[in-house]
């Protein structure tokens, strides 16, 4: 998809800087040429001389060299790509690029081309929740700009959010999307996220530990392919994707409905931590501590969105995959579970304590199908997101 293709990638100054090294190579295993531009900033974090031995390319950065001029130009370079890649993308270089500004060559190149352009930004997380930050992405986005990212986890400052750059691989498989039309166009993909709160009272209800950044990675994957996905999420702790239709849900019951108003699909990737209980009857008060004791909370099961969908006899998903987070026996009950779901796919996970993977920013996963398990290595939730993003455009093909 990307052979013969030639990217012009600006390496912007972050400490994401260092992820452009393994882009350039991931982009040139898939037969893509690569034209850095390495801003100032970008070469305190990266040598030119290690991205000119990436890419197997002379490193561009000064807009007033008297050679590169002479023999390309700067106008010319910023057109004879068939695609730009920023990454990182700066809150500093998205600013100049929303607002027209060609002070360096990066800037200038951004402004004089007319070939499809592709950001991934990476900052602090209060930049990138910053209002300007987010006028800029607005104006962006109008302006037909492609984004992929940012990434929620932990960053070099120290912080924790929004604001991590997307991972090569997911770069390279937005790259792919702008370049092609994606293998996932025309496909409406339905992912849920995030998990479930069922009341108990006005005031307190039942729940789990899931972050929802597993489901969130995966919609902005399969968005990234080309997809039209529909997110349902509940009540989780990361942001929802650009680009995908977003519905809040709160309990299993309103996540049920929100299903079956979304379908048909093509595929349904079901990464909810879902309550499998709720109270049978909760309080319209909250409850108070009395003489009499504790109440008495009496539980009745939540519907199951999974073998619901699984098992329609109209309508069903030609792709069902399901989430399986176990404790114990991981793969004996993720198998189970696959088998009495009736779904496609089990996407097997260890999330006890000592994992760190329930709300942290990394999986380790199995995928578990018809040929059997599948081990995959310890990775972030962004490269596992794309890893089965593009197992589902194959098995959709």
């Amino acid at each position: 998809m990307l052979a013969t293709k030639r990217i012009l990638l600006i390496i912007g100054g972050g400490i994401a800087a260092y992820k452009a090294l393994d882009l350039i190579r991931r982009l040139r295993e898939r037969g893509a040429s690569v034209t850095p531009v390495l801003t100032r900033a970008g070469a305190e974090f990266v040598t030119p001389l290690s991205v000119s031995a990436l890419a197997g390319e002379k490193v561009f950065g000064d807009l007033f060299d008297l050679t590169d001029e002479a023999e390309m130009g700067h106008i010319e370079l910023s057109r004879s790509a068939d695609l730009i890649v920023v990454a990182p993308a700066t809150a500093d270089l998205m600013a100049k690029m929303a607002g027209g500004q060609a002070d360096d060559l990066a800037s200038t190149l951004l402004l004089a081309t007319d070939t499809p352009v592709l950001v991934a930004p990476a900052m602090n997380v209060r930049m990138w929740q910053h209002a300007a930050t987010q006028r800029n992405i607005a104006t962006l986005n109008a302006d037909g700009i492609g984004f992929v990212g940012p990434n929620e986890g932990d960053m070099a400052c120290g912080e924790f959010g929004p604001g991590r750059m997307a991972e090569p691989l997911e770069i390279v498989a937005a790259a792919e999307a702008a370049l092609s039309g994606g293998p996932l166009v025309g496909k409406r993909v339905l992912v849920t996220s995030g998990p479930t709160h069922e009341p108990i009272d006005p005031v307190r209800y039942i729940a789990n530990r899931s972050s929802g950044a597993q489901g969130t990675a995966i919609a902005r994957a399969l968005a990234a392919l080309g997809a039209e996905v529909v997110f349902v999420t509940g009540p989780a702790d990361v942001e929802p994707p650009e680009g995908v239709e977003v519905i809040r849900v709160q309990s299993a019951r309103d996540m049920m409905e929100a299903v079956k108003a979304a379908l048909p699909a093509d595929a349904a990737v079901f990464a909810a931590a879902v309550a499998d209980w709720r109270i049978k009857s909760a309080s319209d008060s909250k409850l108070k501590k009395t003489k009499h004791g504790l109440p008495a909370l009496e539980f009745e099961e939540n519907p199951d969105i999974l073998a619901t969908v699984s098992l329609l006899q109209d309508g069903r998903p030609g792709l069902v995959v399901g989430f399986a987070a176990e404790t114990d026996d991981v793969i004996v009950n993720a198998t189970a579970k696959r088998d009495r779901k009736a779904c496609d796919w089990i996407v097997a996970n260890d999330v006890s304590p000592a994992t760190g993977i329930m709300g942290g920013s990394e999986n380790d996963v199995t995928l578990i199908t018809d040929a059997g398990a599948e081990d995959w290595p310890r990775m972030s939730k962004a490269e596992v997101a794309a890893k089965l993003s593009a197992r589902i455009a194959k098995a959709l093909a």
